[in-house]
């Protein structure tokens, strides 16, 4: 109750809100905004989205108002509007939502972070994070109904798509009764699950089976199967023609394994490596991908480190068997 009341507090004497979320944004945070906006412009609020870039193409069924706006968008439609409260969604750090979106907190009465990613108990104590929470999503939707804000479709939709896609389709252990309760209120409007899905995570053409084919192919595991790993080359991602934004779920394969602890795919981009982790029990990954630099949730979680794929990945694998050892 304590978040609730805080968020009704802030948006109550609030009329002009701006609502961002981090760089590079995923469903989570996308849908979570689009969400905010259209519930707090029920009850009259000017409230707009704005992030560093303007939304990609995949998103925009998502926004059927086009409450998302990009940051140049913003400063040539709003110039000298002030802003009463400033939400970031779905992360709880300035440094992630863009130079430019972060010199518009100075111009802003009030700052309020919502999001389910672990943070100093100092900064939850005066913000809504609820690290309980199965996605971001899923807190936004109990804010917005703590507003007494009745869930349409179009508002119901990304609500539902950011918790899908932030529990791998409701896989994670972070899911709850209450999670899919709050789902049932989202589908009594009329969200089809078969049409949610398809709509995020999009038709395939044959050459995306044939690349997910060709990282699978490169599975490896350590020599007691605790931990597994795949890797993806830019070089595939060329040759198949595939969008790197359709490989995210690619990792979740590996967590079917037996004895699996640890599932890692490393993705070579320029001279970095991005590394995703996955937890399949209460191994906290997060804690593992802190250590090498990253961030994220016990079992989702990701860095990304100078390197090449060859040198990288023994490297990693033995630091991780260390981590589990000790």
């Amino acid at each position: 109750m304590k978040l609730e009341k805080l968020f009704r507090s802030l948006t109550k004497k609030a009329k002009n809100i701006l609502i961002t979320t981090h760089i590079h944004p995923d469903a989570d945070g996308i849908g979570s905004q689009i969400a905010l906006a259209m519930a707090l412009r029920q009850l009259k609020k000017d409230a707009i989205c704005v992030n560093e870039e303007a939304l990609l193409e995949r998103y925009l069924y998502l926004d059927p108002d086009r409450v998302v706006t990009s940051f140049d968008e913003f400063q040539k439609s709003h110039k000298d509007w002030p802003i009463d409260l400033f939400i970031v969604a779905d992360t709880n750090s300035l440094a992630r939502i863009g130079t430019n979106i972060q010199a518009l907190v100075r111009q802003s009465k009030n700052l309020l972070f919502i999001d389910h990613h672990p943070c100093p108990k100092e900064l939850a104590a005066i913000h809504c994070i609820d690290t309980k929470m199965a996605a971001t999503g899923e807190l936004v939707g109990k804010l917005i109904a703590s507003l007494g804000v009745k869930f349409t479709k179009d508002l119901a939709l990304p609500l539902y798509t950011s918790i899908l896609i932030d529990t791998s389709s409701f896989r994670y252990p972070t899911v709850t009764g209450n999670t899919h309760r709050l789902i049932a209120e989202l589908m009594d409007t009329g969200v089809e699950p078969p049409t949610a899905y398809n709509k995020i995570y999009g038709t395939k053409q044959i050459s995306y089976m044939q690349l997910l084919g060709t990282v699978l192919g490169s599975a490896h595991s350590n020599s007691d199967g605790k931990i597994a790993w795949m890797s993806l080359k830019e070089d595939d991602l060329i040759k198949f023609n595939v969008d790197p934004e359709d490989t995210h779920g690619f990792v979740n394969h590996l967590l079917i394994l037996d004895n699996i602890k640890v599932a890692c795919m490393f993705r070579q981009i320029d001279k970095k490596v991005k590394i995703s982790f996955r937890s399949a029990g209460d191994l906290d990954v997060g804690v593992i991908a802190q250590a090498l630099g990253g961030g994220g949730h016990d079992h989702s979680a990701a860095t990304i480190i100078e390197g090449e794929l060859s040198t990288l990945i023994p490297e990693i694998i033995a630091k991780i068997e260390l981590m589990l050892k000790d």
